[in-house]
């Protein structure tokens, strides 16, 4: 089950606000423009970044009430992310040296991802899509659950930051 919502991609609706930070170590909480919650996590001589970018990932929907989940489409929601999250920096493991640091970010709506890496490539779900084979499905598995993602380049900046948005559950 993937998580949606009313109004198209970018509108993110009226501002509902929100709050809190967790001051784990290796992030960071600040309050973005929009009033919602983002977090940062660095990878930097880390190791097994896959399972730590889920267990952040965790702890800051149980922050931001996400989890402990009430019902089974909450939960779905949850998983999503979590999902996302592990593809996302599966994706930066396996084609750019691994990632730099996970950004996550909620305001009620949406909560959007962003996983920056040194790497030069583009990715993209690969077509055509063939359930039955193994490997290559990590950005099909993005793009179906998310309500949109992307990637941002800064010029003269060497790598760039993949980010996927998805729907807040009701």
């Amino acid at each position: 089950m993937s998580t949606t919502r009313p109004y198209s991609p970018g509108d993110r609706g009226p501002d509902p606000g929100a709050g809190g930070a967790s001051g784990a170590p290796g992030e960071s909480a600040t309050a973005p423009p929009a009033g919602g919650q983002v977090r940062r996590l660095s990878f930097d001589g880390e190791s097994g970044v896959v399972p730590l970018a889920r267990d952040f990932t965790r702890q800051a929907l149980y922050a931001w009430g996400w989890l402990p989940a009430a019902t089974a489409d909450r939960r779905a929601a949850a998983e999503d992310v979590l999902l996302v999250v592990s593809e996302l920096v599966t994706n930066a493991c396996l084609h750019a040296e691994g990632p730099d640091e996970l950004q996550i970010a909620c305001d009620n709506k949406v909560l959007r991802i962003e996983v920056s890496d040194g790497g030069t490539g583009q990715p993209a779900p690969r077509t055509p899509h063939r359930a039955g084979r193994p490997g290559g499905h990590g950005m099909f598995i993005v793009q179906r659950l998310c309500l949109d993602w992307g990637v941002l380049r800064t010029s003269g900046v060497a790598g760039k930051r993949v980010w996927a948005e998805l729907g807040a559950p009701e």
